[in-house]
């Protein structure tokens, strides 16, 4: 009998950390796009490093129903994520990739007012991010501000962290909005993470 220790598929696949942008990486600021406002959050530096350091690929991934809204436009939107990046490029951080999801069924913009499965709760996205760069899903992480962010990951096969900062204001309770753990910030949200390895 032919005994198989690890399939090269599998073991070549990549365990991530998958970030919300707006009140998890940056400070919450409805509907901004101005890259002179986005002001990292003060854990954001230590805690990508680190998890960087263990070998985690990061991705950011983010509800931008402004675009459908006619707030601002795709391409002023891709000018405020290279901030972003710049930002922790600086540090030595490296953000794998970013998805954001510009619909909102009730939005003004008719192409991107469509109901969709990328917009969070739904895992549209992660699954997306996981299929273009080989991820391992059950090994990797969804980290956000509120349930819905939590919600995303659960439904994606990851596992969750909710960062419990004041942003959530609903607490809508559901199967897939119990995240694995709660913690207060980012950096500690990183520690745990870490000790999962």
């Amino acid at each position: 009998m032919l005994h198989i220790a690890c399939l090269p598929s599998f073991c070549s696949m990549n365990n991530a950390v998958f970030f919300d942008k707006d009140g998890t990486l940056i400070k919450d600021i409805p509907y901004n796009v101005n890259p002179k406002k986005i002001q990292l959050d003060p854990f954001a530096f230590q805690a990508l490093g680190r998890l960087q350091k263990s070998g985690f690929r990061l991705f950011i991934i983010s509800n931008q129903p402004g675009v459908a809204k006619g707030f601002f436009s795709v391409q002023e939107l891709d000018l405020a994520f290279e901030k972003l990046l710049s930002l922790l490029s600086r540090e030595g951080i490296t953000i794998d990739d970013y998805y954001y999801c510009p619909h909102f069924k009730n939005g003004k913009m008719t192409q991107y007012a469509v109901e969709c499965n990328c917009r969070k709760p739904m895992p549209g996205l992660i699954l997306k991010a996981a299929k273009a760069h080989n991820i391992n899903l059950k090994r990797s992480w969804m980290v956000g501000d509120i349930l819905n962010d939590v919600e995303a990951g659960n439904r994606a096969g990851c596992k969750t962290v909710l960062i419990d900062n004041g942003n959530e204001t609903e607490w809508l309770e559901g199967p897939y909005r119990i995240p694995a753990v709660i913690t207060k910030n980012l950096l500690d949200a990183s520690s745990v993470i870490g000790k999962w390895i």
